[in-house]
């Protein structure tokens, strides 16, 4: 009996660590050649902001970064939030990606640690292990 409690509390610490991903990818119609991105001053994780140029650039997309309004030829931007967490190290525990054209989303994905990991230590990953496959899926079809 006593065995069975631990295996339940153990399966349950596991499953509670789950990472979530939701991701609308973008349209295979869309001509996505060049994505404005806008800085977030907000956010903390080190390195986010390469993670997405870099992921943009492997699928054959152009990025450039401003702050503020978007520079008038940007038909496409990219707006993101970034959350880490602390457990003895930070890491990502969530993060959001929305993109539009001309102010209308047309795609967006989401990545979340549910109970920011729990025990599993694969929340130590690094950004670009856990916001890759994100930003692949994303840009699927472009």
């Amino acid at each position: 009996m006593w065995n069975r409690r631990v295996v339940m509390v153990v399966a349950a610490a596991l499953a509670w660590g789950c990472t979530s991903v939701t991701v609308r990818p973008v349209d295979r119609t869309t001509n996505l050649q060049h994505v404005c991105v806008q800085e977030n001053p907000n956010v903390r994780v080190q390195g986010f902001l390469s993670v997405i140029r870099d992921g943009f650039q492997r699928h054959g997309i152009s990025t450039e970064v401003f702050s503020g309004t978007p520079p008038s030829h940007c038909e496409f931007t990219l707006t993101y939030t970034a959350l880490q967490s602390w457990d003895f190290v930070t890491y990502l525990s969530h993060a959001e990606l929305r993109l539009e054209q001309q102010g209308r989303e047309i795609a967006s994905a989401e990545y979340h640690l549910k109970g920011k990991g729990g025990f599993s230590l694969m929340k130590y990953q690094g950004t670009r292990k856990k916001m890759d496959p994100v930003i692949d899926e994303l840009l699927a079809s472009s």
